[in-house]
């Protein structure tokens, strides 16, 4: 079975020092692909990961901030369609180009595998009068 890494959320200045790692050791335990997503803070999310940042990085969460609204155009957050989970400018390029480099030196991403669906069956649920039933 195919086995991928989802390498996110990426926060810079807390996990983002590890993204080769963390896809060097994927690709040494079998994952064959990767992908990561930019810290998203919608709506009460926002919040609650500040407050999570001030109490276990307050050396690092003015930083880590400045840094997300880099990415974000000033904002906390963009939930425009292609930048909510990569985030644009200099800081989101750069992070793209280290993520591709790395899965690409760990040989992930390489070849898109295509699954075998014609083995695949819905599964059955029961109905009320206790029996099987197809979707």
């Amino acid at each position: 079975m195919p086995v991928g890494v989802s390498v996110s959320p990426v926060i810079p200045f807390i996990n983002e020092p590890e993204m080769e790692r963390i896809l060097e050791a994927a690709a040494e335990a079998g994952a064959r692909s990767a992908f990561a997503i930019v810290l998203r803070l919608p709506w009460e999310v926002n919040p609650i990961f500040q407050h999570w940042l001030d109490e276990h990085f307050p050396d690092r969460a003015a930083r880590v901030m400045a840094r997300v609204r880099e990415m974000r155009g000033g904002k906390d957050y963009d939930s425009r369609f292609g930048a909510r989970m990569s985030g644009e400018g200099v800081w989101a390029q750069l992070l793209a180009q280290r993520f591709d480099k790395a899965a690409a030196r760990f040989g992930l991403n390489k070849v898109r595998i295509e699954l075998d669906l014609a083995k695949f069956r819905p599964p059955k649920l029961p109905r009320k009068d206790g029996q099987a039933a197809l979707f």
